[in-house]
């Protein structure tokens, strides 16, 4: 059987007996009272589970032809996700979403861009079903096929007490999610008490973002909420760059109003209605085109970005906010142009890569390497949209005196231990 990850291995408080649920020791930036809230007592992992649910979520054979795991998509190396746009499946098939994280996957309200599950188990189900994705044709085919490899047959037997179902197999996979936490960031060190943690410009982009370009009103980070993510869902205009939304929602009506859980994801995953977003879910006017706030952890490893992978590098990130998004007629009403200067911009960036995991360090500077490269080539940038040259959208935030004080160090907790207790 395949090791546990590093972060797995290191996480487990204490040496747990068999099928006993140990208190995780998390990472400095992970909060205990959270995982405890995130994590239902009859969900808490045993060593046993995770170790089943790695050893499904790296196998091909959960696939219908032998070719895609759940790792396909989430690869550990890459901070669970792929690097592409959109992920392919089995046949080469390319979806319409972008992968996100499994990284701290366990503390989201609801899982993938639209919300369309409510718990890991059930976004567990969902691609090893999808035709595009994994391609198996119901969860009896799946019991059947996994039945048929002798050593699950053993392993499920022990570690569930019955014989392998589709149930529990999403429940060991999600045992093995619920341990992938993120933390250890410069900015965790740096929010801890250790003021050198960052440099002069990621703490000039700290205070950017909670300040001029106020990314923090959906994105807020500090100690008791470290996610980076409001949990909700916004229009900002991403989608708007392909089609009209009013035609295709009233298009969409006609068929989810009465769709199950199962075509909802084929939707979103396969047709044209994916731009839609939380709108298949709800079936409500307010969420077209709107998307889930994702983390901000490790985003500079986690590219390409927004729903679609359509934005290549955050400086791409940063100018779509600059000007504003794209207007549509359901956009966010929190959407308006920021007038960041270029290097304004640039200290913001620095400030995003500072949130990147010490696991990942590697991967960060090759990232960061790459992004700085393909700055000169930007798709997004409206300079006179940003500074309000053209259009109306609206006033600038505040842009604070830092030689005063920077109100971002208002977050410092203090001289404190950088382990947690």
């Amino acid at each position: 059987m395949k090791a546990l990850t590093c972060m797995a291995v290191l996480a487990w408080g204490g040496t747990a007996l068999a099928g006993e649920a140990s208190p995780p020791k998390l990472p400095i930036g992970v909060s205990a009272a959270l995982y405890d809230i995130s994590v239902p007592p009859d969900r808490k992992p045993t060593p046993e589970r995770v170790a089943l649910g790695e050893k499904l979520f790296n196998d091909k054979r959960l696939s219908a032809d032998d070719s895609v795991s759940c790792a396909t998509c989430h690869d550990p190396k890459r901070a669970f996700t792929d690097g592409k746009a959109t992920s392919v499946g089995i046949k080469n098939q390319v979806g319409q979403r972008n992968s996100p994280t499994v990284l701290n996957a366990l503390f989201a309200a609801t899982q993938f861009w639209d919300g369309r599950a409510g718990t890991l188990e059930e976004q567990a189900m969902l691609p090893i079903l999808n035709p595009i994705e994994m391609g198996m044709p119901s969860p009896e085919a799946v019991v059947a096929k996994v039945k048929g490899i002798p050593e699950y047959r053993t392993e499920f037997q022990k570690v569930f007490g019955r014989e392998l179902n589709y149930d529990d197999l999403a429940a060991a996979i999600a045992a093995f999610e619920r341990m992938q936490f993120s933390g250890n960031a410069r900015f965790d060190r740096f929010l801890a008490g250790d003021a050198k943690a960052l440099n002069a410009s990621e703490k000039r982009g700290w205070a950017l973002f909670n300040g001029k370009a106020r990314c923090n009103t959906c994105h807020a980070g500090n100690a008791v909420s470290p996610l980076f993510s409001d949990q909700k869902f916004h229009n900002i205009g991403i989608a708007a760059h392909k089609q009209d939304f009013s035609k295709l929602a009233a298009e969409a009506l006609k068929i989810v109003r009465t769709g199950d859980e199962k075509q909802i994801d084929e939707l979103a995953l396969e047709t044209k209605f994916s731009e839609l977003g939380r709108f298949l879910v709800t079936k409500n006017e307010n969420d077209i085109g709107s998307f889930k706030t994702p983390t901000l952890r490790n985003v500079g490893v986690t590219g390409p970005y927004m729903h679609d992978g359509s934005l290549t590098t955050l400086w791409d990130v940063i100018d779509h906010y600059n000007k504003g998004g794209i207007a549509n007629p359901f956009l966010d009403g929190g959407m308006q142009r920021l007038g960041l200067t270029e290097p304004e911009i640039d200290d913001l960036v620095a400030f995003m890569f500072a949130l990147t995991a010490d696991d990942f360090s590697a991967l960060e500077k090759q990232e960061l390497a790459r992004q700085r490269a393909r700055k000169n080539n930007r798709p997004e940038r409206d300079t006179a949209a940003a500074l309000g040259k053209k259009g109306n959208l609206g006033d600038l935030a505040p842009n604070p005196n830092l030689d005063i004080k920077n109100p971002a160090e208002l977050g410092l907790y203090g001289p404190v231990r950088l382990t947690e207790k």
